[in-house]
């Protein structure tokens, strides 16, 4: 019996590894299969009937419609989808599309191809914000799960109490989403060493593994199993009832439909396209209870408000879009978490790894790192991992000077580059609760185009202080036993990496650091992001406290573009927990009792 459990485990071992590492059609058939058995409720856009929504009528529909319509089908909507259809009927509407199957999604180990793909079919969508930062955002099902770095954690005591959800609510909903798609890390030895060298520096206590928001160095949890596989808030729909949920995967919704016949417009349905770009309706229940619901990120939420007439008058009326209800805060308040990096080289080659271990101190900071990408001849070719050109992560170049030209030339350089001066790692550092915002506003009518978005980065100097503050943490960490036995490079590497860091896009530790005002320069000029940017619909400008869209009825948004703060050192936790939260609230509130959740 034991030989046959060891040959069905060596089996199942062998056949990971085959799909890890070839990307033959016939695996990615095999999982294509797999996943539509076991989310039949996940269609293409196309094959949606208007008979499945209403017949269109004078208040938006005669027929029954959906009581709920989630746009966005991301780290907070797959949740809140699984969660409503337990009661009631759910449309959800995500514009692109499905992550199983998709390679570049699925392994940790093309992390970097997936947000270096530009491509009109890639699961992220390429941007850059006014600041000459360049940037990414998802667009795929199970949204920034499916393109991020995968580490798990979640807000502080603190964070939920500011914020003034039920905590123990809150408490009960991290757990349903860490039993379905988070794994405790095998700690890679980059991730040992930053842990070492935390301690060393002085950013204790040890705090363990553990999904707590607690001053002092932790490991914290993953959403990468140990087989190097990605798991997605998409996997959480696995937990609706199909009986009463809808996914439509390339449907881009377009705009919001209302009823402005009463005192208060009122939300009846949306407008969207699907991947032939014939366009389709789909509406609500007539209930008054019923709900479109936003959860499309930080930019798409904001950006589809204005595209639906709410915003500000003056530039609704710029791109003749009637005006339905006259918000000037809609898209303001954008703030995006500076990261500011540098690389540690190493005489040999180190293993892959993503954040799994943070440094939080009491400075403003969170010190994080990764290693291992950018070692292989082919990424010596293209990419570089976590701070890749290709991902727009050129920190060697100011922001205003990050052209396509200059990613290109940078292309070209890299082939010539000598083999170690891509072995090793970053350490990273991020600003918490950064106090710069910016933006977003339209420059067309067409949803698939980026608005134009600015997060003003170390416009407020306390960022900039908590930037050189960081910095010279990291002097100390790259400066501390383990990082200095780790890169015992020859004398000749080092003098290789100086002279061609820049060619290289990486930089290393400033020699200045003890001249506050060069730090700040160099904060500015090396300014990357880690895509955590937020706000947009804040609450009590856009939304109220239940998240409901001021001044109209039957709208609401839950994602990101509700917070002023992005919650924990990396935000994916606490949205997909968010998603669930808000969607146990919503059925509490209208079923009481007989929720039954």
């Amino acid at each position: 019996m034991a030989l046959l459990v060891g040959a069905s485990a060596l089996k199942l071992l062998l056949s990971l590894l085959l799909c890890l590492n070839t990307l033959t059609s016939s695996c990615q058939g095999k999982d294509q299969r797999t996943w539509e058995s076991r989310y039949p409720f996940i269609k293409r856009a196309s094959s949606f009937s208007s008979s499945e929504s209403v017949t269109p009528g004078p208040e938006g529909g005669d027929g029954e419609g959906y009581d709920y319509i989630i746009v966005g089908g991301g780290t907070a909507g797959c949740p809140l989808a699984a969660t409503l259809s337990q009661n009631y009927s759910v449309l959800l509407l995500e514009r692109g599309g499905a992550p199983f199957g998709n390679v570049n999604v699925s392994f940790m180990q093309n992390f970097h191809i997936s947000l270096a793909d530009t491509s009109s079919s890639s699961a992220s969508q390429f941007f850059v914000s006014t600041d000459g930062v360049l940037n990414s955002r998802a667009r795929v099902l199970g949204g920034g799960t499916c393109i991020n770095a995968g580490f798990y954690t979640r807000a502080s005591s603190s964070y939920i109490r500011e914020v003034g959800w039920d905590e123990k609510l809150v408490n009960e909903s991290y757990p349903w989403v860490e039993k379905q798609v988070v794994h405790k890390p095998d700690l890679a030895p980059w991730q040992q060493a930053l842990r070492d060298s935390l301690l060393e520096v002085g950013i204790s206590p040890f705090n363990g593994f553990t999904y707590d928001h607690l001053y002092g160095t932790k490991v914290g949890g993953t959403i990468f199993d140990r087989f190097g596989r990605r798991h997605t808030a998409a996997e959480l729909l696995a937990s609706a009832n199909p009986e009463k949920l809808s996914v439509l995967i390339h449907a881009t919704v377009q705009k919001i439909v209302f009823d402005t016949r009463g005192k208060r417009p009122r939300a009846t349905g949306v407008i969207f396209k699907d991947e032939k770009g014939i366009q389709h309706r789909a509406f609500l229940s007539r209930d008054t209870r019923s709900e479109i619901i936003l959860s499309s990120g930080a930019i798409g939420s904001p950006q589809l408000l204005l595209l639906s007439g709410i915003g500000p008058k003056a530039d609704l009326k710029k791109f003749n879009i009637p005006t339905v209800l006259n918000n000037p805060f809609v898209g303001k308040g954008m703030a995006d978490n500076p990261l500011n990096t540098i690389f540690i080289p190493t005489n040999g080659p180190v293993q892959q790894s993503l954040i799994q271990t943070v440094g939080i101190t009491k400075m403003g900071v969170y010190i994080e790192a990764s290693s291992g990408f950018g070692q292989s001849t082919d990424s010596i070719q293209c990419h570089h991992g976590i701070l890749s050109a290709e991902l727009g992560q050129l920190s060697t170049i100011p922001p205003k000077l990050r052209t396509q030209e200059a990613i290109q030339a940078y292309r070209k350089r890299k082939r010539d580059l000598p083999h170690e001066v891509f072995k090793g790692g970053f350490i990273l550092e991020k600003i918490a609760r950064p106090l710069s915002t910016g933006k977003i506003t339209l420059i067309n009518t067409n949803v698939d185009d980026n608005p134009s978005i600015t997060f003003n980065y170390f416009s407020h100097p306390r960022d900039l202080q908590k930037c050189v503050n960081g910095i010279r943490i990291m002097e100390k960490i790259v400066n501390s036993n383990r990082f200095t036995n780790i890169s015992q490079c020859k004398k000749e590497t080092i003098e290789k990496v100086l002279n061609m860091s820049v060619q290289a896009n990486v930089n290393l530790i400033p020699k200045q650091t003890n001249d506050t005002k060069f730090l700040e320069q160099f904060c500015k000029d090396t300014v990357v992001t880690i895509w955590h940017y937020h706000g947009g619909c804040h609450v009590g400008k856009v939304v109220g406290p239940d998240y409901k869209v001021l001044g109209v009825q039957r709208l609401r948004v839950v994602d990101g573009s509700i917070f002023r703060d992005s919650p924990g050192t990396n935000p994916q936790a606490t949205v997909m927990m968010m998603g669930r939260y808000m969607g146990v609230k919503i059925l509490r509130k209208r079923l009481g009792r007989a929720a039954g959740i």
